[in-house]
């Protein structure tokens, strides 16, 4: 028997029952598409991620307060009342790396404006913070130095603002009220949407940080400081002296820990990053599961054909095929339906991927590398699982195959 015609006899008994080789190559289907869509969903969150780092700001360092005791219980990092305006100031007058920071403070306040109000989050910052943070201004101006050693009543808001209180009017010069306090507008930021941690960072207000410090938040220190370097060769010498300066102003011995954390914007984004990534492959991890059980199935469908068929293998055994033939025979059915469950699996995942991803907002990334392996993984399913119920083919005695009914 010709070698040449192995392929043929094999396409040609997988198209006598269409509807079982389809179904068949449903489970490699499902499982290759669930595959593909975990991976490009998780690498376009990744690149989400990234990219809303990049927005943050460059060559930025964040300085947190250490953990504060309660009862002997540590409440967490950040709770300590550690970092003050003059820390931040040390910080930008005494290291010549540092070209800006701001101490910040944050409310959750209900704004008012005519009839209308909204509850939002007030950030009380220094001028230095656009810069810091790369916001460019959509209308008005940012408040000065001026205004923040004045404690002066002035906001700069965000576009959500614009759209709950204002309802897209221009809002410059107009007078919004927190606590009975009147902030003028004299801001609009550019639009800036989610941020890492799933929030609307357009649903802001800034102040002057001495105006959030003394007249709306009732607090005495910094949530924390931020601080911008001037390029990413000064990173590691600014963090260490940064860590220097504030162990020297407050007064830490030498076998004191550290009331403070400081972490560069890179090592945040390091950290979501690498989350997102560990998921995707987790999430990537459970469907190639199905990819398995799907490989199952085909077994259990090559073993019933084997069944089906025996006494057409026995025919064939008895004139002339031989048993590599019959092997081969039953491999190509199996690799073929893995195949075409692996073509199937890969439209129907970059479909899926790209509804969700335009559902959820974020960009779809598709890896040809990830394509490449799917299909090479559906081709070793069907070699692996039909490699068995091919062997019992080939391993059947002829004249017993032929007495069968």
């Amino acid at each position: 028997m010709k070698w040449t015609a192995v392929p043929y006899i094999s396409i040609k008994a997988l198209r006598r029952n269409r509807m079982r080789t389809l179904l068949t190559a449903l489970g490699i289907v499902i499982g290759v598409a669930a595959v593909i869509t975990m991976v490009g969903l998780g690498q376009g969150a990744s690149a989400e991620v990234e990219e809303q780092v990049n927005r943050l700001g460059q060559n930025v360092v964040l300085v947190f307060p250490g953990e504060r005791q309660l009862g002997g219980v540590s409440i967490g990092g950040g709770s300590a009342n550690t970092l003050t305006v003059e820390d931040a100031e040390a910080l930008r007058n005494e290291i010549p790396e540092v070209i800006a920071a701001s101490p910040e403070v944050r409310s959750q306040r209900v704004v008012v404006y005519g009839n209308q109000n909204w509850h939002t989050r007030i950030y009380g910052q220094s001028a230095d913070y656009l810069q810091i943070r790369q916001w460019p201004m959509e209308s008005g101006e940012m408040f000065t130095e001026e205004h923040v050693g004045q404690a002066s009543l002035v906001a700069v808001v965000g576009q959500t603002i614009v759209d709950e209180l204002f309802e897209g009017a221009d809002p410059i010069g107009e007078t919004v009220r927190v606590r009975g306090l009147p902030l003028e507008i004299i801001g609009v930021l550019s639009r800036k949407g989610m941020s890492l941690m799933g929030s609307v960072q357009d649903d802001i207000i800034l102040v002057p940080y001495t105006t959030g410090f003394q007249r709306i938040s009732g607090r005495s220190h910094a949530m924390v400081i931020n601080v911008q370097v001037y390029n990413q060769e000064s990173m590691e010498i600014a963090q260490m002296k940064i860590r220097d300066l504030l162990r020297e102003r407050h007064r830490l011995a030498p076998h004191q820990e550290d009331d403070f954390t400081v972490q560069t914007q890179e090592e945040v984004a390091q950290a979501a990053t690498e989350t997102s990534r560990v998921m995707t492959w987790l999430l990537a991890s459970i469907a190639g599961v199905s990819l398995f059980v799907g490989g199952i199935g085909i077994m259990n469908v090559m073993l019933v054909s084997v069944t089906e068929r025996t006494k057409e293998v026995g025919l064939r055994l008895a004139v002339g095929a031989k048993a590599p033939d019959v092997l081969l025979q039953f491999l190509i059915e199996s690799v073929v339906l893995c195949l075409l469950g692996g073509i199937g699996g890969i439209i129907l995942g970059v479909l899926s991927t790209e509804i969700i991803a335009n559902y959820a907002g974020w960009p779809a990334m598709f890896s040809t590398n990830a394509m490449i392996v799917a299909v090479s993984v559906s081709a070793a399913v069907g070699v692996f699982f039909g490699f068995y119920p091919a062997w019992k083919a080939s391993r059947l005695d002829p004249i017993v195959a032929l007495r069968r009914e």
